[in-house]
């Protein structure tokens, strides 16, 4: 019974030594392989750069379509009719008006904007109120902003603005929802396009990868060929370049997060500027932690492609004499 216990005490940590003994191998070689990059700084800073550019790029491009959604994405009164009443009609009968046209099922709110207040908020933001001010009759009429209700369809949205039209007492219905369409269509083509560009980056960062790791191998073919001759295997061989395109890719996606990063920064005080001249105030967004562990983890993929095709092509050619 001792003897079974003792078996039994000692039989995890065996089962564990070679997990032990491969996370330590892995381990050495990411560091040998580090340590590799940081005694060439400048030729391994290059190589992370153009991938670091490569992947900031689309980054970027996506980032400015999810600050101009988020943007869109407020315009929720641009979907409401705009109607401009007679210029003649008392607002007393504009009143009266909106609160018939509110009893609609197909409306769901009706705001009363009268001349006077129109002109007011004009003067305020168009910065012609000394102008405006030598005028001896308001030019603006009474308006109302009909918001029709959710259950619409696009037929029942026509019908509605027709019968807004055809009332005697309104002058002109404007609808915005038009351009908002363009825009997010605009929008839906340039995430195609940033897709379509990604993937063709994403090719060229593995070109790059797969080019430096083959140069690599080429530079300590010798290495190998002794390596291969006291018995190594190919996947012994073929770790350290892998943690090498892992390093290229990894270090590559940071730098890519930090350039984007910076350039967010700059654009920062002309973005404050020009939303303080339209009275408006815009938060700037960032990447969410999800979007960098993405770049992180692409830069990381196409590291460990590259590098990959470039062992699997070039390292079999190599074998001892």
């Amino acid at each position: 019974m001792a003897v079974n216990r003792h078996t039994e005490a000692v039989a995890p940590l065996r089962s564990s030594g070679p997990v032990s003994t491969w996370l330590g191998r892995h381990v050495s070689t990411a560091a040998a392989s580090l340590g590799r990059l940081l005694r060439q700084p400048f030729a391994s800073f290059m190589i992370i750069l153009v991938i670091a550019v490569t992947l900031a790029l689309p980054a970027a491009l996506n980032l400015v379509v999810k600050n101009a959604a988020a943007v869109s994405g407020s315009w929720e009164n641009a979907l409401d009719f705009s109607v401009f009443l007679q210029q003649d009609l008392a607002l007393n009968d504009a009143k009266s008006l909106a609160d018939l046209i509110e009893q609609r099922a197909d409306v769901e709110s009706v705001q009363l904007i009268s001349a006077d207040e129109a002109l007011k908020e004009f003067k305020e933001q168009s910065g012609f109120g000394d102008a405006l001010n030598q005028l001896s009759k308001n030019p603006l009429p009474h308006t109302l902003v009909v918001r029709p209700s959710a259950q619409n369809t696009a037929a029942s949205m026509v019908l509605l603005r027709e019968e807004l039209n055809n009332l005697p007492e309104t002058d002109l219905v404007q609808v915005d929802t038009d351009w908002v369409q363009r825009f997010h269509a605009i929008l839906d083509i340039v995430r195609h396009a940033i897709f379509i560009g990604a993937v063709l980056l994403g090719a060229a960062i593995v070109v790059i990868i797969g080019n430096t790791i083959r140069l690599d191998i080429q530079n300590r073919r010798e290495e190998i060929e002794v390596t291969k001759l006291i018995g190594a295997g190919n996947g012994f061989v073929r770790r350290p370049f892998l943690w090498t395109g892992l390093w290229y890719g990894l270090l590559g996606g940071a730098l890519a997060i930090g350039l984007v990063w910076y350039g967010l920064y700059l654009l920062q005080e002309p973005i404050a500027r020009l939303a303080g001249l339209y009275h408006s105030d815009v938060a700037v967004l960032n990447f969410s932690l999800r979007e960098i562990g993405s770049i992180l983890g692409i830069g990381v993929g196409l590291g460990l492609i590259g590098s990959w095709f470039a062992v699997a092509r070039h390292l079999r050619r190599i074998e001892p004499r």
